[in-house]
């Protein structure tokens, strides 16, 4: 178990999307937080009282999660010096990069020396099956973005939410480091060998009640060159019976592509419904996340109305303005 309240590391992050880990964990589990610690440079902020270490510890935190998810989520040198301080002060170490806290020498070291915890969640734990493709019971909603780090998660989760709100039988399905911090459990499904990643999603989203609706995270793109086979193994593993488009209408290329343009709306529905109907005939696209995060009121307003009047489907932006009309759109389902 991770040890709560967090401290989270947004160490140098260069952007807001950068520290997208933090942001999820003070969005979604506010009460689990007591602040935030920057480093010289960082250009993001989770919204959270800036602290350091020794003031953290006085306030209760117990253990630093590392907040921020980086390009091929490597762990500087330059964080070592703090990771390292944080555990001799007697913090525990979480962490959703791809380079593990336990592989970096001097961090295992001081662990070891201090009786301290490294959590390293992107490490998968089970030993996933290939995907059979049977079809499971109960019902499964999956959101599909134009791009990466677009506001998937935060689709399912505000989903979930609403349908508890509503005493439906709801879960959501974990599939990426920030959803594992927020709820404790879940797929590490990019850190999964990639024959076994489909097979994990099937084992993710078991076997239901015909009324109860699993909301699984959504990851990557189909157009996102780097990450567009996550996205796949979730399609074809999770069979959703319900797709949610999501976009963020401000992007004017894919995340770290900036050779790459976005794609529009049409056409992630033009690609996105043949393949899933491969995995589930019946599956539907129920609506579409806006993420309106760089608009003000209006604007988002007028965003999602512009876009609910070209594609002819309830659309909103579920954490700012409610994921009601989602949720009814499955419930007609």
């Amino acid at each position: 178990m991770i040890r709560k309240p967090y401290l989270l590391f947004l160490g140098d992050a260069p952007d807001q999307l950068a520290a997208k880990v933090a942001q999820g964990i003070a969005d979604w589990r506010p009460e689990n937080v007591v602040g935030q610690l920057r480093l010289d440079g960082c250009k993001a902020d989770a919204g959270v009282p800036d602290l350091g270490l020794n003031d953290a510890w006085e306030r209760g935190a117990r253990t630093l999660v590392v907040g921020v998810a980086n390009r091929g989520g490597v762990i500087p040198e330059s964080w070592l010096d703090v990771l390292k301080q944080a555990l001799e002060i007697g913090f525990d170490l979480a962490n959703g990069q791809h380079n593990l806290l336990r592989d970096q020498g001097v961090l295992r070291e001081t662990a070891q020396r201090n009786d301290r915890a490294l959590h390293d969640v992107r490490v998968p734990t089970v030993a996933y099956p290939i995907a059979n493709g049977k079809k499971r019971t109960g019902k499964r909603c999956l959101a599909i973005g134009t791009d990466c780090s677009i506001g998937k998660m935060y689709t399912g989760l505000a989903m979930d939410r609403e349908m508890r709100t509503r005493r439906k039988k709801s879960t959501f399905r974990p599939t990426g480091q920030t959803g594992i911090l927020i709820t404790g459990s879940g797929v590490p499904l990019d850190a999964v060998v990639a024959d076994f990643m489909a097979g994990a999603i099937e084992c993710l989203t078991p076997d239901n009640d015909s009324d109860h609706w699993d909301h699984i995270e959504g990851q990557g793109s189909l157009f996102h060159v780097s990450y567009s086979g996550v996205t796949m193994a979730l399609i074809h593993g999770g069979q959703p019976d319900a797709i949610i488009l999501a976009h963020e209408p401000t992007r004017t290329h894919m995340r770290g592509l900036p050779h790459y343009g976005l794609p529009t709306l049409e056409e992630l529905r033009d690609v996105a419904l043949p393949v899933a109907r491969v995995a589930n005939p019946d599956v539907r696209i129920c609506g579409v996340s806006v993420n309106t995060s760089a608009l003000d009121d209006d604007e988002a307003v007028r965003s999602c109305e512009e876009i609910e009047d070209r594609m002819g489907l309830p659309t909103v932006d579920p954490f700012r303005h409610g994921a009601g009309r989602l949720v009814d759109a499955l419930e007609a389902i």
